[in-house]
């Protein structure tokens, strides 16, 4: 193979590598609501993720107001990581009042 492939395939390899570790996850963002929310909101996870649709949370996170959405429904939470909002997200829009899921928290 000539340089110019193996630069390509190197590339792509590690795109491909570093697009896998770099999303969210619901089971992690059920995680972080068990230890980080559920105390200060006084409620699980199931009724925090039920309080929008998926378009509505959806609309949320792509206006980059999750957090203050968050504190308007928990108003004793106390500030959320940055690195916790996506995770969070993520299970809130899994289990938002359209999707028919039902978290087991």
């Amino acid at each position: 193979m000539n340089t110019m492939t193996k630069l390509a395939v190197a590339a792509l390899l590690g795109m491909t590598l570093f697009s896998s570790t770099a999303t969210a996850d619901i089971k992690k963002g059920q995680k972080i609501f068990l230890k980080k929310f559920k105390a200060p909101c006084g409620f699980n996870g199931a009724k925090f993720a039920r309080m929008h649709t998926q378009d509505e949370w959806e609309a949320i996170q792509q206006a980059g107001k999750f957090a203050e959405e968050a504190k308007k429904i928990c108003p004793k939470l106390k500030k959320i990581k940055a690195k916790y909002i996506p995770d969070v997200y993520d299970f809130s829009y899994e289990y938002a009042s359209d999707s028919g899921n039902v978290p087991s928290c």
